[in-house]
This record gives C-alpha cells, structure tokens and sequence, in this order.
C-alpha cells in the first residue's frame, strides 16, 4: 500500500447485527450513496458530484475506492479520505475500507457532474 492510501477495518466493539443483514451482498448503491455524504470543506459540493471518485470495487465484504483531489497540493486529502473510508465504514455489511488518492487523470472542472455543476452555479 502506498503513502496515499489509507485502510482500515471495523473495530470488534461494533453492535451486533442480524444473520440476513450479514448475509446481504453490499450493494455497490450504497456506496455511492454513502460516498456522497462526503465534502471537500472548501467547496460545498459532495466527492462524487465533483467528479473525485474515480473507481469502486468491491470483494466481499471489502471496498476499494479510488479518488483524486482538484489540486495535488491539497492538504485537506489525508482528511478527505479518511471521512469517505469511515462513511464506507458505517455500512452495515463492509468490513474493510480503502480510500487511495490517485492523480491519473489530472481532476479537472469537466468532471463535475450536472448536479454539482447546477450547485456551483455553472450551468
């Protein structure tokens, strides 16, 4: 795992949840959906809607995302990350997160989607 990564698994002190809640595939939607309650404090625009998220993957009971930043020198992004990987956390059936920051391709403003485009007052 390189410097720009940051994983983590859920702690052994979680609450108990029922046998079909465990037994329930995770849903890639979910992931999203939780992916979206996470903001660059700079910009009022979730991660997702700025076009930071670049790849989820899931095995199992993991997830694999990965994201960029608008700017390499951002040092909100150890932060940023961290918060996608404890919303990814708090899913019921994930047991392991990782949150890696790539830079390949360069983020630019034409990722913004359509919502956040509308949010930031561009369209």
């Amino acid at each position: 795992m390189n410097d720009n990564s940051i994983e983590k698994s859920k702690d052994s002190q979680i609450p108990e949840t029922s046998e079909s809640t465990l037994d329930e595939a995770l849903n890639e939607a979910d992931i999203w959906e939780a992916l979206k309650m996470v903001y660059d404090p700079e910009i009022p625009i979730n991660i997702v809607d700025l076009g930071l998220v670049y790849d989820v993957r899931i095995e199992g009971k993991k997830v694999f995302v990965k994201m960029t930043l608008t700017m390499p020198g951002c040092m909100m992004g150890p932060s940023i990350a961290g918060d996608a990987q404890n919303r990814l956390l708090s899913l019921p059936n994930v047991e392991e997160a990782s949150v890696e920051i790539v830079w390949d391709p360069p983020w630019h403003q034409s990722m913004i989607t359509e919502e956040g485009r509308k949010r930031l007052g561009l369209e």
